[in-house]
């Protein structure tokens, strides 16, 4: 049998060291809750980085998965199936009402918008956010202004420019020669932190002044993470596309970018491709998936609970801001390193979490998570804190 020790002497080896993995080797997940190898118990308030939202191993996911893998995996987009049309209708249905071009992640989600937006307005610049994070594929790493990212693999994609999120910036970055402007309504790869209500509507007129796509990154916000089904829903402020994925597939590898009828025929025939997106099993795992999230109960339970683990969050000792929205949580913690908590939250307490800089810690836990299971995880925190 393997050992742990062997395993990460495995992966040293064989796995190019993109990661800075923690020392936890997983073998099994239901609900909130992983499994290591030698059987000990984790409560997950991270889900893959907000993939595993209806908790690991969902038993409508689990069947929707096991029955569509034993008819039909693969076909290609050269033919139909009926898992993506059928997707494809809940999505445009309940979101902007357009069409939808299917990827395998985010990144490529991102690349899609990018790339729509580039074919309505030729040689269009695109506006992104300071802050903002949309992937590290070369069009969505120019769309992440973040230097320690973008520098090792310049000279980037050109035609973008970052702004701070205000009202001002946006209004004087956003001009005729602009074919976008992209951004999340809530960053949080950065930390959690929502773009003021205020920006958004200006950059949704200033969009419409110039004849340029609002597109929202609703990645890592969108599946009811913050209390809607989509983060704008709550916000009143409606862009032209929108892209989602992470939680969408409950752990299996999709994507979409969703459009509004005024963008829906910009794509034509050959523009943008993908061999394997859209394929039966994960259009059939995201069907399973919105039958949970799309439940207005789920919404407000999600409102509920993420109050509460932020006033618990609030007591805690060196504990400075914390910012929420439904349950998608950053705090910000003094005289101590973030990485450091996490991994000792990991190690000492059985919680998984992440650190999103020196002081920031993101807290992601499944949209199924008990209130028992929400104080034992501040229970954990403050033992690691204090």
């Amino acid at each position: 049998m393997t050992t742990f020790d062997e395993l990460q002497d495995l992966d040293r080896e064989a796995i190019i060291g993109t990661y800075a993995r923690l020392p936890a080797w997983f073998v099994r997940g239901e609900g909130a809750r992983l499994w290591d190898h030698e059987g000990a118990e984790y409560l997950d308030f991270l889900t893959g980085i907000s993939v595993s939202s209806v908790g690991h191993c969902h038993p409508k996911v689990v069947e929707a998965i096991r029955e569509q893998a034993g008819t039909l995996i693969h076909t290609s987009n050269l033919f139909y199936t009926e898992p993506m049309v059928r997707l494809a209708q809940r999505l445009r249905a309940n979101s902007l009402g357009g069409r939808v071009f299917f990827t395998n992640s985010g990144a490529e989600a991102v690349e899609a918008a990018l790339k729509l937006a580039r074919r309505a307005k030729r040689g269009g610049d695109i506006v992104v956010v300071h802050g903002g994070f949309h992937g590290r594929t070369y069009g969505a790493l120019s769309a992440t202004p973040q230097e320690s990212k973008q520098e090792p693999f310049a000279p980037l994609v050109p035609g973008f420019t970052a702004v701070p999120p205000t009202v001002d910036a946006v209004n004087h970055a956003v001009t005729e020669n602009t074919a976008a402007v992209l951004v999340e309504p809530i960053q949080g790869e950065s930390g959690v932190h929502p773009i003021p209500v205020e920006v958004l509507r200006a950059a949704r007129e200033a969009c419409d002044v110039h004849g340029a796509a609002l597109i929202f990154d609703e990645i890592q916000t969108g599946l009811a993470r913050t209390g809607a089904l989509w983060a704008w829903h709550d916000l009143g402020v409606e862009p032209d596309a929108m892209t989602t994925a992470k939680a969408l597939g409950g752990g299996l590898p999709i994507g979409a970018l969703v459009t509004n009828g005024g963008f829906e025929e910009v794509f034509q025939a050959g523009d943008h491709g993908s061999t394997f997106a859209g394929g039966p099993v994960p259009c059939a795992a995201a069907l399973a998936v919105l039958d949970i999230v799309e439940d207005p109960a789920l919404h407000e339970r999600v409102k509920a609970l993420g109050a509460r683990l932020k006033a618990g969050l609030e007591t805690l000792p060196r504990v400075t801001t914390v910012r929420q929205r439904g349950l998608m949580v950053g705090f910000d913690v003094e005289a101590v390193k973030a990485p450091d908590v996490v991994r000792n939250a990991l190690v000492e307490q059985r919680l998984v979490a992440n650190a999103t800089g020196p002081s920031t810690i993101r807290l992601l836990p499944p949209l199924i998570v008990g209130e028992q299971e929400i104080d034992s995880a501040l229970d954990r925190l403050a033992a690691v804190l204090t």
